[in-house]
């Protein structure tokens, strides 16, 4: 009980687990099983590891605001699209972890070094495709100016209007919105400062902290796996499906196939690490996930169950359950 709740408080701090590496309730291969078993050739490999810039992609995203209300926004230099104007963002490279890559990307595209305070958003899309938008402060160095053009951007601005600006693509406009809103909030109420934190994972997987009351006594109780140590349940992520896809099929292996109406509200941490190279490329995302109904109305397979918290957990789980209190996750496709 107490561990479990430590566990909890960790992932609510958004501050990695040390639980067993080895702790999967629903793999690649069982997955595959679960497929088969209803005549649907399986898509994904059991085999299938990640591996930056091979089988995964990690791309990063600085969304820096100035005390004006402005953007930092950098010039593109590749062939495909110079001159038009982007956030800096580029690829996590082999051996580095998150806040490494974009404090790269930030500096090389824009001249400036940023240290990151929190994940605004995550997004991802068909399994092996993430980006981690990410906030913080400039620490140093000289903005980039056209003299200073290179192969990586040709010149940054801190930008008001992005209307001025030819615009590579116009996906960033969510991302700029947030990002100004964060940086305004005051008094709203919003996640703390939520970093990746550096652990390594050989997989990319999904860790679950599903919250439910119950009616008898409003106590508010966390789903657990019992398949073999007690612990959290985690999934593999399956690498040929949306990560919805893959949420909903493990919700329905834990709930069976009449799931119970659920809501996935956001991200409480991500865990990746990134060495050694393709040893450690893979990645943990935990999703705070609640029930509308009662658990006296909610059947469980036998290796689950439910786990009163204590009050005072149980009112912080709750207090996360708001929009903006954890990190959203959009899912591309």
């Amino acid at each position: 009980m107490d561990r479990v709740e430590e566990n909890i408080r960790r992932l609510l701090d958004g501050r990695a687990l040390e639980d067993p590496h080895d702790l999967c309730d629903f793999t690649l291969e069982e997955q595959n099983e679960a497929t088969a078993a209803k005549g649907v050739a399986p898509t994904a490999s059991p085999d299938y590891r990640p591996i930056v810039k091979t089988t995964v992609t990690y791309i990063v995203v600085g969304a820096l605001i100035n005390d004006d209300g402005e953007v930092l926004m950098m010039q593109e230099a590749k062939s495909s699209c110079a001159g038009k104007w982007y956030l800096p963002a580029g690829r996590v490279e082999p051996g580095e972890d998150i806040l490494e890559g974009v404090k790269r990307e930030v500096l090389e595209e824009t001249g400036l070094e940023m240290e990151p305070t929190t994940l605004l958003m995550v997004e991802c899309a068909s399994g092996t495709w993430f980006r981690f938008v990410i906030t913080g402060s400039i620490t140093g160095g000289c903005l980039k100016t056209p003299k200073d053009a290179d192969s990586e951007s040709l010149q940054a601005k801190w930008i008001k209007d992005l209307g001025e600006l030819n615009l590579r693509c116009n996906d960033i406009h969510t991302i700029i919105e947030r990002a100004r809103s964060y940086h305004a909030r005051k008094d709203e109420l919003w996640h703390g400062c939520v970093l990746p934190a550096v652990r390594p994972h050989q997989k990319l997987l999904l860790r679950l902290v599903v919250c439910i009351r119950k009616r008898s006594n409003n106590c508010v109780h966390i789903l657990l796996s019992e398949k073999t140590e007690v612990h959290l349940p985690v999934c593999e992520i399956n690498p040929t499906r949306n990560l919805h896809s893959t949420l909903k099929k493990f919700m329905s292996e834990i709930f069976g196939a009449d799931l119970p109406a659920h809501k996935p509200h956001g991200i409480l941490t991500v865990e990746h690490c990134g060495r050694p190279v393709a040893t450690n490329d893979g990645l943990c995302l935990t999703i705070l996930v609640s029930f509308r109904i009662p658990l006296e109305e909610v059947g469980i397979i036998d290796k689950y169950t439910w786990l009163e918290v204590s009050k005072q957990l149980g009112e912080d789980l709750l207090r996360r359950l708001p929009k903006n209190m954890t990190v959203p996750l959009h899912v591309i496709r």
